[in-house]
């Protein structure tokens, strides 16, 4: 397809003002996982402002724009909720009010990733401007909530409960001016561990939990800093990455990278504090590489050593997440987010590809602040953390690939910001990509690598 790149970024450029004033607007209104009210408002507002030819609030509180008529639908993704501000006294200027410069818009949610929806919204708007919607095809621009409390739920509400099933979907999580192709998996893991209480002046009676929690501890810190050779009695994680114990995947998970574990949590229970503890739970944030399940991490949990050990008293678990949307709808569903690869050579990957070498070449481009870590890598990468796509290509194998405004080492940091350029330069890779997808290559095996889901039938 012959498409006018230049006309694309004039576009682009033309409405750079606009994409600020409204990604500021976003930062205005706090927007923690579920309470994105007053956001999904503001962006619903603007959707309708822009000439969308439908805009509609599911159930869940997603606010989801469209653009043209066709039977198929290509997605656009950006969650609108964002984790909080810490410690206020890191930030050196109102997170909320936000501030910007030639460069940059500073404010909680500016890259991850309020700044994506920016982009994306206009995004859409040029191409019905220039007269770019692919034919045959809906443009779908997804607002989605609770991704920071549940990465994917939002995606799973709207494939089981929307019904609403695209032929590809761009998340536009901040890639640092790359394109992401796949991303580790996570879960969160529960250990709950059983003690006896008795008075705290002969605590010889009674059967200390937080004893025997100390002896996990130092275990799943093996587990993750140790190494893997044969004489280590707790191998480390890094085993993954070798050939003699992933036999099938050890490639994918050096693309991705090893996984880790980390303790993120602690509990107890104690008559008093002149008693012992007669129980002590952790939390353990999980992340998976490629070759790595949900059951094999649990396992791995329940046979180190100490776990063993204490037997019946300890119980491991996968975390199960049910709060309400700022809708009061409940979608109760595991915290279990697989990982996923894509094929380099996938149709909807080589779309953003052949986008960003006609529009931009094939370096990564912008953020000259020394913020930035673009200088150097590879155009086309995986992502560190957790997205949507868990549950997008993941649980549902819908392909999916990033490229987003803004940078991953951004998120969740205080002074956040992003890139006014990456705005511009995301919206017109979006136009070009949607115009660029080679439906005729499309494939059932666009993926690479894919946990995939549990035997628990979520609907």
């Amino acid at each position: 397809m012959s498409l006018d790149y230049n006309a694309i970024k004039r576009a682009a450029e033309g409405y750079k003002a606009d994409m600020v004033r409204f990604l500021r607007a976003m930062i205005s209104h706090p927007s923690e996982s579920c309470e994105e009210k007053e956001v999904v408002a503001c962006i619903k507002a603007e959707m309708e402002k822009l000439g969308f030819d439908k805009v509609e609030v599911d159930g869940l509180g997603n606010v989801i724009g469209w653009m043209g008529a066709g039977e198929k639908i290509i997605a656009i993704d950006s969650h609108v909720d964002t984790v909080g501000v810490g410690n206020r006294d890191n930030w050196t200027a109102d997170p909320y009010e936000g501030y910007e410069t030639d460069e940059i818009i500073y404010g909680r949610g500016a890259s991850d990733q309020e700044g994506g929806l920016a982009s994306a919204v206009y995004g859409a708007k040029i191409m019905k401007d220039l007269d770019l919607i692919p034919e045959g095809y809906r443009i779908m621009i997804v607002g989605s909530v609770q991704e920071e409390d549940c990465d994917g739920m939002c995606w799973q509400y709207i494939v089981n409960k929307d019904g609403i099933r695209p032929e590809f979907v761009i998340s536009t999580e901040p890639t640092d001016g790359g394109i992401y192709r796949g991303q580790r998996g996570r879960m969160e893991i529960r250990v709950d561990v059983r003690g006896v209480s008795c008075h705290g002046s002969a605590p010889e009676r009674g059967d200390n939990a937080i004893y025997k929690m100390a002896d996990i501890l130092e275990d799943i810190r093996a587990l993750n800093n140790n190494g893997c050779t044969e004489s280590t009695a707790i191998r480390g994680l890094e085993k993954m990455l070798d050939p003699k114990y992933n036999p099938d995947h050890w490639e994918d998970a050096r693309f991705l990278g090893r996984g880790t574990c980390t303790v993120s949590q602690i509990y107890f229970t104690s008559p008093s504090r002149c008693a012992v503890a007669d129980s002590c739970a952790i939390s353990i944030d999980r992340r998976m590489t490629a070759g790595e399940t949900w059951e094999s991490c649990l396992d791995e949990i329940r046979n180190l050593p100490a776990v063993r050990k204490y037997g019946e008293d300890v119980q491991v678990s996968m975390y199960m997440y049910d709060r309400p949307s700022w809708t009061g709808e409940v979608y109760e569903t595991e915290a279990y987010f697989p990982t996923w690869i894509n094929r380099e050579s996938a149709a909807h990957v080589k779309a953003l590809v052949d986008a960003h070498k006609a529009l931009f070449g094939d370096e990564r481009i912008g953020a000259p602040s020394s913020m930035s870590t673009r200088a150097g890598r590879p155009l086309t990468d995986k992502w560190t953390f957790s997205t949507n796509g868990v549950a997008i290509q993941g649980r549902y194998g819908i392909p999916c690939v990033g490229f987003g405004p803004g940078a991953e080492s951004q998120a969740h940091a205080p002074n956040e910001i992003t890139w006014k350029q990456d705005l511009v330069t995301c919206a017109a890779l979006y136009v070009a990509a949607v115009n660029l997808y080679p439906q005729e290559e499309q494939t059932g095996d666009a993926t690479q690598f894919r946990a995939g889901k549990t035997n628990n039938d979520i609907k």
